[in-house]
This record gives C-alpha cells, structure tokens and sequence, in this order.
C-alpha cells in the first residue's frame, strides 16, 4: 500500500527528467526570460527532487522492517497469555488474583467477558418487527442495530502493551507466580515488556522520521510556485507559446503527467 502511495510521486520526479531534457534538446530556441524555466535552474532542482524522494524512500523502509519487527513480538501474545493465565491458575495465588489476571487476559485475547448481550440482541429482535419501538432506553444505554457483537477487545498495539504491562505487573507482586518453565518467569516477561515498548517506539519514530521526509519532499515537488509541479506548468505553456498548441514539441511534453496532491 506503501509503494503505491509514493509511486506518484516518483513518476512526478521522472517525468520531470524527461521533461528537463525535452526543453535541453530543444537547444537556443528554448530560451525562457523566467529563470525557474530556465534548463539550469530546472535541472538543480531536478537534484534536489531525486535527493528528498530517496530519502523519503529510506525512510519508508525502515518504517516498514520497523513495522514488521513489532509485528513478530506481539503475534504470539495472546497464546502467551494463555499459557501464563494457565501457570497463573495452579500457582498458590488467590482467586481474586487470577480474576483480576482474567480481566487483563481477555483485553489481551480479545475475548469478552460474557457472552453476546441478550439485552442488544432483543432489542435488535423487537426493531425488526413492523411497528416497533427503537427509542433508546432511558438510562441512556447505546442499543446496536443489528446482532453484531460490540468487541470489548482492546488489540491496539498501544493498548495491548499497556494492558500486558499491567498484566505482568499484577503477577510479578505475586509471590506464589513461580514457574519452572522460562518463557513463563517473571524475568523473562519483563524482558519481553522491554522489547515490546522498544519495537512500538522504534515504529513510532519511524512514522516521525517519515512524515518529516514527506512534508520535505513535498515543499519541493508542490510548494506553490516553487515546486516542480508549477515549474512544469509554466514550463509547458512557455513551450506551447513558442512552438504552438500543435507543434511536435508541444505533444511531446503535452503527453507529461503529472499530478499534485489535494
């Protein structure tokens, strides 16, 4: 998705190439009095395109492997979790421990605590009947529209590490927490909480670093009246005055596309 995105971007700069050494091979007959038109100041700024474009392009890829690390750490949380719920349940803990863990656990899982919402579900019922009623209740309470479960999960990648985070907090206090198994010590999870937060901020200076290229990239490509996107403009209607609207030259560069975002 990435990639198209900035495709157009990219054929912006290489059809500014062509369009620069369309008016070079046009030789002294292509002699505009406004200096931006001029082959050598379009050239200059023909560097300075290629220069923010690959930067924004090395900054794409390092949001991506960025993305994709992050992606690897939490794909296996929530069978982790399950695993640690299980330890959790056969330590010597007390039960509102585990039930305070269950409620962390099912944030984590995605899972609800109880099954559909008979309530949602007839009001949804009642609704589709001819005649009736779909006043909302007067304690204020949000009735769905249709059968659909409203997901209590909370499987944001910012929320999923804060509530494992908590999670691990919650039976790090607990004394009677002490399995055998590695993955499941409290030692090795705080480990994990580390990466965790280090893979999400990693991701999330890797967004600023992008958007930083982008917004620099853009000022030269679309910055009105100094950005290619207007040289190129004022380029071509130099070149249709002079040549006219249907001289070869003018189909040449005519035939350029070249987009600006809104």
């Amino acid at each position: 998705m990435a990639s198209t995105h900035e495709s157009g971007h990219a054929t912006n700069v290489a059809n500014y190439e062509q369009q620069i050494s369309y008016c070079v091979g046009y030789g002294a007959t292509y002699n505009p009095s406004k200096v931006a038109i001029k082959t050598a100041s379009m050239s200059t700024q023909l560097t300075s395109a290629i220069s923010v474009q690959s930067i924004v392009n090395q900054k794409l890829n390092v949001y991506s492997a960025a993305v994709d690390a992050r992606e690897i750490l939490f794909e296996p949380l929530s069978v982790l979790v399950t695993k640690i719920m299980n330890a959790l349940k056969s330590s010597e803990v007390t039960v509102q421990v585990v039930t305070d863990a269950k409620t962390l656990s099912r944030k984590l899982t995605g899972k609800r605590a109880t099954p559909k919402s008979k309530r949602a579900l007839d009001a949804f019922i009642d609704s589709t009947h001819e005649g009736a009623k779909t006043t909302a209740p007067a304690d204020g309470t949000v009735i769905p529209t249709d059968p659909k479960e409203i997901s209590s999960s909370q499987m944001g990648y910012d929320n999923r590490l804060e509530n494992f985070s908590r999670f691990i907090n919650l039976i790090s206090a607990e004394l009677g927490y002490a399995p055998n198994e590695t993955e499941l010590k409290v030692d090795t999870l705080n480990t994990m909480v580390t990466n965790m937060k280090a893979k999400n901020t990693a991701v999330i200076n890797a967004i600023t670093a992008l958007s930083n290229a982008r917004i620099e990239r853009n000022k030269v490509l679309y910055k009105d009246g100094t950005g290619i996107y207007d040289v190129v403009m004022a380029s071509k209607a130099y070149i249709k005055s002079v040549y006219g609207a249907k001289s070869p030259e003018y189909k040449q560069v005519s035939k350029l596309k070249f987009t600006k975002p809104r």
